[in-house]
């Protein structure tokens, strides 16, 4: 770090979780066991849809991706967490950090994206039932990921290219456990005014229009199922909207909870706790709410075991 009225900083201090050092070993085996569950089961996901030709669907090659993010948005941030709590060493590089921030970014937004896509395919199968098969036709389905992605890979790009414009002075101390992009800011010298409108446009932007998307679609749904009230017709809408509901309100749930209800609060742990919960909670969950009341899911896993059972 060379010093001076500002300083050009080589590394970063990660303060970590807000916990005693006597707690330190029962949260890393708490966090480390959350982490190879969380990888392990979307991975067991991605597998079973790849193999059970039944589950070639866009439902499922939606939820393919989904898994494919969620670990990879996990990856991002708790190795590194548990590496600090393992060796006490909680410093990282520049580099490191900046690279940290882009790929949270965009899993981040891409996980958004795809709640939208997931919710548009769910929508035309309750609301078009007979033609599904042609709206949610294959070129569509990786039209939609490949669009995600796009947008998302430029999303992240532009923020990361603003911050590398700025410059650090000498506290070079994060108060969280990861490089957080609103913390970079404010640990800053620089004029950070730019950045803080493109967050507030563009990438509020991105964060509305999928939200209203899925708004939108439920919306439809319901007035859908309304129009024709009957038990058969809520129970088959629950069925084939319910998982994916109940990870789009854990998902935009906990945002509300932690930002808008929770004003007693210390802003630093705000974030910390919504960061965990984006991070390490709901990536473990998603596995759990899309297999265990997944009749298709359980199916295609009980045909994988017999198979390596009879292979034995």
């Amino acid at each position: 770090m060379r010093r001076g009225n500002q300083s050009s900083v080589s590394e970063f201090l990660l303060l970590g979780l807000p916990i005693r050092p006597q707690q330190q070993c029962v949260v890393f085996t708490l966090f480390l066991g959350v982490y190879l569950t969380t990888v392990l089961g979307n991975l067991l996901i991605i597998l079973l849809i790849r193999l059970d030709c039944r589950l070639h669907t866009p439902m499922y090659f939606f939820l393919s991706h989904l898994a494919f993010t969620d670990v990879s948005f996990s990856s991002v941030t708790i190795p590194k967490m548990l590496m600090d709590m393992h060796t006490e060493y909680k410093f990282i590089p520049y580099a490191g950090c900046i690279s940290q921030i882009y790929f949270f970014i965009l899993f981040g937004c891409f996980d958004n994206f795809l709640l939208a896509v997931m919710a548009y395919d769910r929508y035309v199968a309750i609301c078009q039932p007979l033609h599904y098969t042609t709206i949610m036709r294959e070129e569509l389905c990786i039209s939609l990921v490949a669009g995600s992605w796009v947008f998302c890979c430029i999303h992240a790009l532009l923020h990361t290219l603003l911050l590398v414009q700025l410059s650090f002075c000498a506290d070079n101390t994060i108060p969280h456990f990861f490089c957080d992009l609103t913390v970079l800011l404010k640990l800053s010298c620089s004029d950070i005014s730019l950045n803080e409108l493109v967050i507030f446009t563009e990438g509020g932007t991105l964060f509305i229009l999928p939200l209203s998307s899925i708004l939108a679609s439920y919306i439809r749904i319901g007035t859908t199922i309304l129009r024709v009230p009957s038990t058969k017709r809520l129970f088959k809408a629950f069925s084939t909207c319910g998982s994916h509901l109940f990870v789009v309100s854990l998902y935009y749930g906990t945002l509300a909870f932690v930002y808008f209800f929770s004003s007693s609060w210390d802003s630093n742990n705000k974030d910390v706790i919504a960061s965990v919960m984006y991070t390490v909670v709901t990536p473990m969950l998603n596995p759990f709410i899309y297999s265990l009341r997944n009749r298709d899911i359980k199916q295609a896993l009980e045909i994988v075991v017999n198979r390596a059972n009879f292979l034995k």
